[in-house]
């Protein structure tokens, strides 16, 4: 039951629980998980900048992030597909862990040992390698996910996420800011680029993955992963598997990126319409072109199952098992309630979050300010609230602090309505920020310890990477239009606007409370 009456434990049992082995095993393990992504973006943006590449080809660099929205594709593959050697001697989740780990290391290396002022070529090689970074690291994700959910009871899921969180950001930061302090101390400017700064740089956060990787190897494998479904298949079935998926993802890709141009170009008829219909338009047209390209990679794996490169029940075990499970255990209404509070819980702090930067500039803010208060503050109340939330949650139960998280994310959001009044006051924009950061903190905390606790311990990775990328997937798409609708109706009234949107999480947590 999800809203199951939850005993309220001792304060000091629930403070005891901070000191359990895999709770800070997940605070390394979310170090190790937040050092890519940085080096992909922003970092990887400046050392563009700095080589004098042009600020058009850096976009080409965005196919690094399809990782991370599409690794729903291939979690089941890591679900299910054993490794040679590692996973019998590691066992299936440290197993594929190390491979990425190690992958992601590489990746970054392969990134210090390109100089991508040289040549088109060499900058061509720098993207192929931004891409294997982001496949490898969101592949790590998938592994600690469910590595994460298997290693410890539901009741706990609140710590080990709080700890996650915490060394994620920690890593990011590593990643980010570390970074760019290296980079500078080693000489490199916009002025006076210098390569061998930016190598020594990626030389050096790139073995910052070794914590991640000692922490694989000194914890041990889950008991609670459902290991019979594992090593059903031979191996050459596996292989075939996996050319299937690679002839799928492959034609996906294709499609996709070759259907731009298509887009690109019906796009530019509608430039003369006005903002708002042409960002419409772009938007259906956008959406349009990952159907398609998502029709097509089905319609090529349906062909392979035809000509039996693989076998159907196999696929069937895979892909579809995971969502007939999910259905099953909840019935069609809860499910599709549920699918909707993951789709929209975050909606309230991601829309506002797209447009926030931008408001602290118009309302007259410095870029030091902003990168001390909003950036550097801000991180650490949302770690604070990271604490407080799986704290709260192991005492009261997930569903009480998930109810508490949404409806302070909200209400947080009317406090921008007053920094949007006062002008550029750092003492308020620094109260605003606090509280704001510490509720999302607290929020997030319960969120993904409510996602852990939708699982079937039979396809953790699976649906834990579908839920992953449907709670960031609907925010997003509202939240290409936040600059249209602040510009339109105000920032004021803006922010209240994504304040009324967490009413109806509100509401639907309540309408789960109590459902199986």
């Amino acid at each position: 039951m999800i809203g199951a009456n939850k005993v309220v434990k001792p304060w000091q049992e629930t403070l005891k629980a901070w000191s359990h082995p895999r709770v800070i095993t997940m605070l390394f393990l979310g170090f190790s998980a937040g050092i890519p992504i940085l080096l992909i973006f922003s970092t990887l943006s400046a050392w563009l900048r700095e080589a004098g590449v042009e600020r058009a080809a850096v976009t080409f660099f965005s196919w690094a992030a399809l990782g991370y929205s599409f690794k729903f594709v291939w979690a089941p593959l890591i679900d299910r597909m054993p490794l040679p050697i590692l996973t019998k001697l590691l066992g299936r989740r440290r197993g594929w862990m190390i491979v990425s780990q190690l992958a992601i290391m590489a990746a970054i290396f392969w990134m210090a040992s390109i100089d991508p002022s040289v040549s088109q070529s060499h900058l061509a090689a720098m993207a192929f390698a931004a891409i294997l970074l982001g496949f490898s690291s969101a592949t790590q994700d998938i592994v600690i996910d469910a590595f994460r959910i298997e290693c410890v009871e539901q009741e706990m899921q609140a710590l080990l996420s709080a700890t996650y969180i915490a060394g994620y950001r920690i890593g990011m930061l590593v990643a980010g800011a570390g970074s760019l302090a290296l980079a500078g101390y080693l000489g490199t400017t916009v002025d006076t680029y210098q390569y061998r700064a930016w190598q020594l740089t990626y030389y050096g956060v790139g073995c910052c993955m070794l914590i991640g990787i000692l922490t694989t190897l000194m914890t041990s494998e889950p008991k609670r992963g459902n290991t019979s479904q594992v090593l059903v298949y031979s191996t050459a079935e596996y292989l075939r598997f996996f050319v299937l998926f690679l002839c799928v993802v492959s034609t996906f890709a294709l499609v996709f990126f070759y259907g731009g141009s298509i887009t690109g170009s019906m796009k530019a008829m509608v430039t003369e319409s006005t903002p708002i219909a042409a960002r419409i338009i772009g938007f259906f047209l956008e959406t349009g072109r990952l159907f398609v390209a998502l029709i097509c990679a089905l319609l090529v794996a349906r062909v392979l199952v035809i000509l039996k490169l693989v076998d159907s029940g196999m696929v069937e075990d895979t892909y579809v098992e995971p969502v007939k499970d999910f259905f099953k255990r909840y019935g069609l209404r809860t499910a599709v309630l549920l699918l909707l509070l993951v789709g929209f819980y975050r909606v309230s702090d991601i829309v506002l979050g797209v447009i926030s930067t931008v408001f602290y500039l118009d309302l007259g803010f410095s870029k030091m300010e902003i990168a001390a208060i909003v950036k550097t503050f801000g991180l650490l109340m949302t770690i604070v609230g990271g604490f407080l939330g799986g704290m709260l949650t192991v005492r009261f139960g997930i569903l009480k602090i998930l109810f508490t998280g949404a409806v302070l994310s909200a209400a947080t959001n009317v406090l921008f309505m007053l920094l949007a009044g006062s002008g550029p006051d750092p003492l308020l924009l620094k109260v605003v920020i606090g509280a704001d950061n510490l509720a999302a903190g607290l929020a997030s905390a319960a969120f993904v310890a409510f996602l852990s606790s939708l699982t079937s311990i039979s396809f953790t990775a699976v649906q834990y990477a579908v839920f992953s990328s449907i709670m960031s997937l609907f925010p997003k798409l509202i939240g290409g239009y936040s600059g249209t609708i602040a510009t339109s109706i105000g920032y004021p009234s803006f922010f209240l606007f994504t304040a009324l949107m967490g009413i109806p999480v509100i509401y639907l947590i309540w309408l789960v409370r109590d459902m199986k």
